[in-house]
């Protein structure tokens, strides 16, 4: 399959797809009462900013199902970046290349549902970081085989992990294995820490400060990926927490930033985020 047909295809999937989910109104209620939760916003503001999303939901999932294969044909040299690929600069924010490299050692890797957040997994991949990414199985299982060993491998290796316990975490760790957590998601299980997050009470995983007391020498890394126009930057970042501080407070100011420079790349608006301790807003 040509590179200018695949592209085509998935110019016709997200229009086809962002037709079918606006007029079926998918997650539309979810998405308005988390705004008028966090932004008070009108409903004719609500309706606007869910069409958006919508779109750059659609977009992405376009760019995973016919468009994905790019990011996994990406050099593997940091140093040659930007790298120009079929009409795209390929670019690494300013001061990510150290950090990529620093990653290579392995760590704690915290990310969101922002962007195109899945095209991280085998950029990060083709720069020779041995990433573990966190997932609950999907279902049916024949569609869990396709994700994990097709869309979720690179250069034939799966970099995704159904790590189930405390100790397989640490496992990972203690074999420099760069360990990924989505982390932006309501936490419904009973060791569930309390935070905030956009100005409102949440439950948070417990998991990555588990982590970092148990391993206080593993490092902590975020990634994102800004578009502009012909051009996808890849970030880089290490955080530091400070003493009296949590690793996911770090992590939800961070992803305000992110939800403040553009909210609409934000998918966890489709998710019941606040549902935990505020379960009336749904």
């Amino acid at each position: 399959m040509s590179r200018t047909f695949r592209t085509a295809c998935a110019f016709a999937f997200r229009k086809a797809a962002f037709a079918l989910l606006y007029t079926a109104g998918w997650k539309r209620k979810v998405v308005q009462a988390n705004r008028a939760l966090t932004h008070l916003e009108s409903g004719i503001e609500s309706r606007r900013f869910y069409r958006q999303m919508l779109q750059n939901l659609t977009r992405h999932a376009a760019d995973i199902i016919f468009l994905f294969r790019d990011y996994k044909k990406l050099p593997q040299d940091t140093a040659e970046f930007p790298f120009q690929g079929h009409a795209t600069t390929y670019a690494l924010a300013e001061g990510s290349a150290t950090v990529l490299q620093k990653m290579r050692q392995g760590g704690i890797f915290l990310t969101a549902h922002y962007g195109n957040y899945e095209a991280i997994g085998p950029w990060l991949c083709r720069l020779g970081i041995p990433l573990k990414a966190s997932y609950i199985p999907l279902k049916p299982a024949w569609l869990n085989h396709i994700v994990e060993n097709r869309m979720r491998a690179v250069d034939g290796k799966s970099y995704a992990v159904n790590a189930k316990t405390p100790r397989e975490f640490l496992r990972l760790l203690d074999e420099h294995k760069l360990f990924c957590l989505l982390s932006d998601q309501d936490s419904r299980i009973p060791s569930a820490e309390k935070g905030t997050f956009l100005g409102q009470i949440v439950n948070v995983n417990p998991l990555p400060d588990f982590l970092h007391r148990h391993r206080p020498d593993a490092p902590l890394y975020i990634c994102w990926m800004e578009e502009q126009p012909g051009r996808k930057i890849l970030h880089a970042e290490e955080i530091l927490v400070a003493p009296d501080e949590k690793v996911m407070d770090t992590f939800n100011r961070w992803l305000e930033k992110r939800i403040e420079e553009n909210s609409a790349l934000w998918y966890g608006w489709t998710h019941r985020r606040f549902y935990s301790c505020k379960p009336t807003t749904y």
